[in-house]
């Protein structure tokens, strides 16, 4: 007897939005989205290229930008770790879920979260500026800051544009050192630039030797 061909299961719409969005990311991980056309989506979604337009009438900027949305939300996850324990480890968590994220996207790393494409407008760069708010804003919770005064934002905000910057790099380089080191490094530049700041901020100085000094 022949074997039954499996039974067919129609996608509801936020299947079919998902596993969309999900191609268009697995392409802007390695390609730039200028490189990157709708029907180029739909060959690796298994799909017609009106679909895709059926699902993203405003065709390739609105897909794009609803894929940086979603790997926003991503990124948003990973400064959400759990308040507990020393602060450092945890920071060392969020990195490792970080720069997973941009092992995993590679060469498109830049398009998604810095920008620098010729599809960019106004409204993703308000989506990558949300993460570097919400990454801030987590960061502060970390350190048990609920109203950090101008040189301490100041100095977070450095910090995750070196973060950016030094992913980049990694990037460029082949993603040497490894990961890990890659990770110390950047934790160790945290507790340096906040030591810096400290010599200038009283709010900081408090920060470094009540939370930190106990766990370098």
């Amino acid at each position: 007897m022949t074997p039954a061909a499996p039974a067919y299961r129609r996608l509801s719409v936020e299947e079919r939005r998902s596993q969309l969005l999900e191609a268009a990311l697995s392409l802007f991980a390695h390609r730039v989205p200028e490189d990157v056309s709708l029907d180029d989506v739909a060959e690796a979604a298994g799909v017609s290229r009106p679909l895709v337009y059926r699902y993203f009438p405003g065709g390739k900027q609105q897909l794009y930008e609803a894929a940086l949305r979603s790997a926003a939300e991503e990124l948003h996850h990973c400064f959400d770790e759990p308040r507990v324990g020393p602060t450092l480890p945890r920071l060392a968590r969020a990195l490792d879920r970080y720069l997973s994220f941009v092992g995993r996207h590679d060469a498109g790393f830049s398009a998604l979260l810095q920008g620098g494409s010729v599809v960019e407008t106004s409204r993703t760069t308000a989506i990558v500026d949300g993460v570097r708010r919400a990454a801030a804003e987590h960061i502060y919770s970390h350190l048990g800051v609920p109203d950090p005064g101008p040189r301490l934002r100041m100095t977070v905000r450095m910090w995750i544009t070196a973060v950016e910057a030094a992913s980049l790099i990694w990037l460029d380089e082949d993603k040497q050192p490894p990961a890990d080191e890659l990770r110390d490094w950047l934790v160790d530049q945290f507790v340096a630039v906040l030591t810096v700041t400290a010599a200038r901020d009283a709010q900081t100085a408090e920060l470094v030797r009540d939370a930190l000094t106990a766990e370098t």
